[in-house]
């Protein structure tokens, strides 16, 4: 089991302000046996038997005549059944047995007993991230998902409805093929879009007949940027922002006609809208519009919250911190943006939070005041939060969360605890709990102190992560994150001088000698915020496969971790400048955390970045 260590805030116990209690039930086996993985959902009338069952057990609740708001409240807290049905094995063949895709990243067989002890630790929800290509051979034109995948996402959905959960089921990255909506080959869109199509109209008729507990999701991340994206489709790229969100508006609508032509309750089922990039600010950036609808109040909106991400981020091999005043203060005012939304009535789902264990698995310190107050501001803002896990928080084993401060505070958070309280109750609770929280907070942390002679020396690489490709991405200078074949020139720093680092990506033979795009990118200098404070990057010139290319933004120098220097060339989960940007001349104007036209990264053979690093 897990544990980490807790260091100063510690968050107020909500079983003080709620009524309720955990209930933990013990796991059984760790693996269901074959039998059981494959059973459920190919006969008719089974599938019918389950629905009724299913709605038995949640007739107490008037579902069907919820509001969109009505609904996340019922929704609680949720959690993701994540890196299981949407682990991606289509490479090895789309006839395997469900089972080799669902452990093809390394998570175990679910089982009922994990699904009843996510239930039994305060958890409403669920979220069941699918990769339904897996079992579906479209490259060649057959756009049949495996019925033996559709059964075994059956299986769990019935097991979650059982356990009196609400479910939701996406598309789930799935491999890159949505970057087919960018392709510069307008018979490749149009391919996108049967795709789409054809795999939602499987989905809708297998259960149509599935009370409201169930919710389908538009997609995850992929609409927006992804729409461009090189991994499937390599001449994907061609959309300009605009065309990203006028795509994804597209989608979405063909999204929600076609389950509502779809038959069944389908014609009234709420319905989860993914926003763009699931990114709050470019969410609520007005090119974003909502479907119209033919049912009335049925339609919710999701986006992801990982911010800051050099707090929540997996990278980190010690322990970062968190928990400032004005940190706590940049969780509420990013979250309450979404009100744009709950103020026309849509419901708002935090598909996906977190602040992931450090590398060896261990807890963060401020893990659990950093979850605390985002379930306050959902809690206040009537949004329903999921937390995002891999079995990073909830122990598969022994199916129950691994930290005994989460459990309590989940486990007093469940809907059924919630109901001795009203509506106004909850909000005065957890406004007062979060406040409680913030007075608690210091103004800012002490630094620690480093020692300069432990550091080993100053490293600049370009950190690289497009076209299925990667290099030291993270903070930490880690030559050994590294592609097959891909070759780095780092260049050791020795204080103020020009410098030049590069990838060569011809040895990739994978992706053909080449990276068909790109993610994210920055140029990083280990330790240089201590070794070398104040020191700015200046960049002189970017060759993309040995010729120049031009900026579309100015660039500047920060600090994620104050340890690492860095500037970005593409980072799209950066909204804002941070407070310690800076330049050669002093003048952020222009400056931005995307710096280059994504178009001339559609066919990477090599990139040499050469700078300047000058004294302050």
């Amino acid at each position: 089991m897990k544990n980490g260590k807790k260091r100063g805030l510690r968050p107020l116990a909500l079983s003080v302000l709620l009524l309720g209690a955990m209930l933990v039930t013990a796991c059984g086996g760790g693996n269901a046996t074959e039998e059981s993985t494959q059973s459920g959902g190919t006969d008719a009338t089974a599938a019918a038997e389950s629905t009724e069952a299913a709605e038995a057990t949640t007739a107490e609740i008037d579902i069907d005549n919820a509001s969109s708001i009505e609904l996340v409240r019922m929704m609680g807290n949720g959690i993701n059944l994540g890196n299981t049905m949407e682990a991606y094995g289509h490479g090895n063949g789309t006839d395997l047995d469900t089972s080799a895709y669902e452990t093809y990243w390394g998570q175990p067989v679910t089982t009922q007993e994990m699904i009843e002890g996510m239930k039994a630790a305060g958890f409403d929800t669920i979220r069941i991230p699918v990769a339904w290509t897996n079992m579906m051979d479209y490259e060649d034109g057959d756009y049949t998902i495996g019925e033996a995948y559709l059964d075994r996402v059956q299986e769990i959905v019935d097991w979650a409805i059982d356990a009196d959960m609400f479910v939701i089921v996406n598309d789930h990255w799935d491999g890159g093929w949505w970057g087919m909506f960018g392709s510069a080959t307008e018979e490749t869109r149009d391919e996108a879009m049967t795709i789409y199509t054809e795999m939602w109209t499987q989905i809708a008729e297998r259960f149509a007949n599935y009370p409201n507990q169930l919710i389908f999701e538009s997609a995850n991340e992929e609409l927006g940027d992804s729409l461009n994206e090189t991994t499937v489709c390599r001449d994907s790229g061609s959309l300009s922002e605009d065309e990203c969100y006028e795509t994804t508006n597209e989608i979405n609508q063909a999204f929600v006609d076609l389950i509502r032509a779809s038959g069944g309750n389908n014609a009234n089922r709420f319905l989860l809208i993914a926003g763009y990039n699931t990114d709050i600010d470019k969410t609520c950036d007005d090119r974003y519009v909502m479907p119209t609808d033919s049912a009335t109040d049925k339609l919710l909106i999701s986006v992801h919250f990982y911010s800051p991400w050099n707090f929540c981020s997996e990278d980190q091999e010690t322990q970062p911190q968190w928990g400032t005043k004005s940190e706590f203060d940049d969780v509420k005012t990013s979250l309450d943006k979404m009100t744009k939304f709950t103020d026309q009535g849509i419901g708002v789902v935090i598909g996906e939070y977190g602040a992931m264990p450090l590398a060896d698995g261990t807890y963060k310190d401020d893990m659990n005041a950093y979850h605390t107050a985002i379930l306050d501001v959902c809690d206040m803002d009537d949004y329903c939060p999921i937390l995002w896990d891999r079995g990073d928080f909830y122990s598969k084993t022994d199916c129950k969360l691994g930290d005994d401060e989460m459990a309590e505070i989940y486990g007093s958070r469940n809907y059924a605890a919630e109901q001795a309280s009203t509506v106004d109750e909850i909000k005065a609770a957890a406004e007062d709990e979060y406040n409680a929280l913030v007075d608690a907070a210091p103004d800012e942390f002490a630094k620690e102190e480093v020692d300069v002679d432990s550091l080993d020396g100053s490293i600049a690489w370009i950190m690289w992560n497009g076209g299925g490709l990667s290099y030291s991405v993270g903070d930490t200078y880690n030559p050994s994150d590294c592609s097959s074949g891909l070759v780095a020139t780092d260049a050791e720093i020795t204080g103020e001088g020009t410098y030049t680092v590069g990838l060569d990506f011809t040895g990739c033979t994978d992706t053909d000698g080449a990276s068909w795009g790109i993610t994210f990118s920055a140029l990083g200098i280990s330790n240089a915020e201590v070794l070398y404070p104040g020191y700015i990057i200046d960049i002189q010139e970017i060759d993309i496969n040995g010729s120049p290319i031009s900026l579309i933004a100015t660039p500047y120098t920060s600090s994620d971790d104050e340890l690492c220097t860095r500037t970005n060339l593409i980072n799209p989960w950066v909204s804002d400048l941070p407070d310690d940007a800076r330049t050669v001349s002093g003048d952020l104007t222009g400056c931005d955390p995307i710096i280059i036209d994504t178009d001339d990264f559609a066919e990477v053979e090599t990139i040499e970045i050469t700078f300047d690093f000058v004294a302050p």
